[in-house]
């Protein structure tokens, strides 16, 4: 078989005619395939995206942004702006108008008290709300009357769509939650693992880290959907074997995230069983620094939360480790047409990604020199420089993955060459992007100097994105190791100028301020940009309807999936 164009795109969805589809559940089951095991379905509890996707077919948002990145009313009439008087003059409120006949798959009436309660329940002070920057600048949240809810924020905000917005913020069933708030959240396990949802498909069985069995949610809106009467959605194994399953084999029907090389997925393609889709949204993997301390000597209220690290805030060390790596290796090693190399925590949309920075030629020699310059010399001869008596050793750890160990390999090696010793580890997937306040291995939590992940935002405007630098949105046991301030990246200079972004309306306006702010976690040491990664699954030739979205949720549109004649 020809290979895919599609690996190309920016977007891409099967090539069947929309079969009409007769009636709910008449097409038996649908198998999904997550190499990374959901461990949770509440997106409020963990930053994974493989969790945030296995919610969204239960839970949903407001509103969602399309194959094209275009805001959608999901459970509103349409989408509040200025022009139709849902967002005030003044631009400091926002009001949502629920849809008139939308029931909780209990049958129970969705109303704007389970909005109102959502955002209480991310917002409270004692709480950890992995999705709190969503809700950046929100004074109040009112039900107005049971279909009509009222965001106010503390100032004029051009870009109101953070809360009840995209996959990483849907709303949740205050009967459900009303006892899990604050504190309490992490403990109320059955609403984590089986929450009520206004979405297509309700859960019949949450096995963590495993298999997630669902059937069709009887009240969903439509009444001629999903066309699918049953979901089998598996967790775990390897990005390999998930692309086989389905490309080779045809045990499923979707498989996500095939972190494979280009090569790999050539010859899966040549199975005959499926096709790969992938398309570019602001998808990046990085190397996020850590600029706390997280030495094991520490108590567990003080590792990575005392500062500062011990030499990974110099300039001339994470300045030096970035010039070391061969960007483009890595993209023809990893991910070939599906990756760019980029040195932009904002890579996508083209609009906001800065063009301040150049990290494309590796430069070894300047690295050292760089280091030399400083100061921060080997004074031992064992290979490894010290700064300050302390010995440049770093644990670099991530998930458990192919191309992800192929990196670490070449990058200690590339470090290795500028006098920094640098310590592998990689970690179950499911476990490490898992949100589990209790494990030592999850990415939040950073018990490490150097860590390596892929992360994205929903929609094209990056504000509550670029909102996971700011001070306070740093991981803590205070919030249950929840927050998105991975790297613990302080800067007043940074949380000024968000908020400044917060109230600036314009897209050429908005991006300058989104521009500087990438710069500034860049320049200061917050993260090591890698690559610009393209969204690569599969689907079976014999799965209709599907659309990859690099905006939301690849899971977006799983109502409208169907079983087509294979091509």
């Amino acid at each position: 078989m020809k290979r895919k164009a599609l690996l190309l795109g920016a977007i891409a969805s099967v090539g069947f005619a929309q079969a009409a589809i007769a009636e709910r559940g008449s097409d038996g089951n649908v198998s999904i395939i997550y190499w990374q095991a959901p461990s949770i379905l509440n997106p409020f509890l963990s930053g994974g995206t493989k969790d945030v996707e296995a919610s969204s077919m239960i839970i949903e948002p407001l509103a969602r942004y399309d194959e094209t990145g275009t805001l959608t009313p999901w459970l509103v009439d349409e989408i509040p702006t200025v022009e139709n008087g849902g967002v005030s003059e003044d631009l400091t409120s926002i009001t949502w108008k629920i849809t008139p006949g939308i029931t909780w798959s209990d049958g129970s009436p969705f109303t704007s008290a389970d909005v109102k309660f959502t955002a209480e329940y991310c917002m409270h002070p004692e709480g950890g709300c992995a999705q709190v920057t969503k809700f950046e600048n929100v004074e109040s949240i009112e039900a107005v009357d049971d279909l009509t809810v009222k965001v106010t924020f503390s100032g004029p905000t051009p870009f109101p769509y953070g809360p009840f917005v995209g996959g990483e913020s849907p709303i949740i069933q205050a009967a459900q939650f009303a006892d899990c708030l604050g504190a309490k959240a992490p403990e109320c396990t059955e609403a984590n693992f089986n929450p009520i949802g206004t979405g297509p498909f309700v859960v019949d069985e949450f096995r963590p880290n495993d298999v997630i069995t669902m059937s069709a949610n009887e009240n969903f809106r439509h009444p001629d959907k999903p066309a699918f009467a049953t979901v089998t959605f598996k967790g775990g194994g390897d990005a390999t074997a998930a692309g086989r399953a389905v490309m080779e084999t045809g045990e499923f029907d979707y498989a996500w995230n095939l972190q494979l090389a280009p090569d790999v997925i050539a010859q899966m393609e040549a199975g005959g069983k499926g096709v790969p889709v992938a398309g570019f949204g602001p998808l990046l993997e990085r190397i996020m620094l850590n600029h706390t301390n997280p030495d094991p000597a520490l108590g567990p209220d003080e590792r990575s939360v005392v500062r500062p690290h011990p030499f990974l805030q110099d300039p001339a060390v994470y300045k030096a480790m970035s010039l070391a790596i061969d960007r483009p290796l890595l993209v023809e090693v990893g991910y070939g047409q599906a990756g760019k190399v980029t040195c932009n925590w904002v890579p996508a949309p083209e609009v906001y990604s800065s063009t301040t920075f150049d990290c494309s030629t590796q430069d070894i020699e300047g690295a050292n020199k760089l280091l030399d310059d400083a100061g921060i010399v080997d004074t031992d001869g064992d290979g490894i420089r010290e700064k300050d008596g302390v010995p440049l050793k770093l644990l670099y750890q991530t998930s458990t993955n192919a191309v992800r160990q192929d990196f670490q390999a070449l990058i200690k090696q590339w470090w290795s060459e500028i006098g920094i010793e640098s310590e592998l580890r990689n970690v179950n997937s499911s476990v490490f992007f898992g949100g589990d306040p209790g494990s030592p291995d999850t990415f939040q939590k950073f018990y490490a100097d150097v860590e390596m992940y892929a992360n994205t935002f929903n929609g094209t405007d990056p504000q509550s994105y670029l909102g996971n630098a700011l001070c306070d949105k740093a991981p803590s046991p205070a919030s249950q190791w929840q927050g998105e301030n991975i790297s613990r990246f302080c800067s007043e200079e940074y949380d000024a100028l968000h908020k400044e972004l917060a109230k600036t309306a314009g897209t050429e306006a908005r991006a300058e301020i989104a521009k500087k702010l990438n710069d500034i976690v860049i320049e200061q040491g917050g993260m090591i940009p890698l690559v610009h990664r393209g969204r690569l699954s599969a689907h079976a030739n014999t799965l209709g309807g599907v659309v990859l979205n690099v905006w939301d949720s690849e899971l977006w549109n799983v109502a409208d999936w169907y079983r087509a004649e294979g091509s």
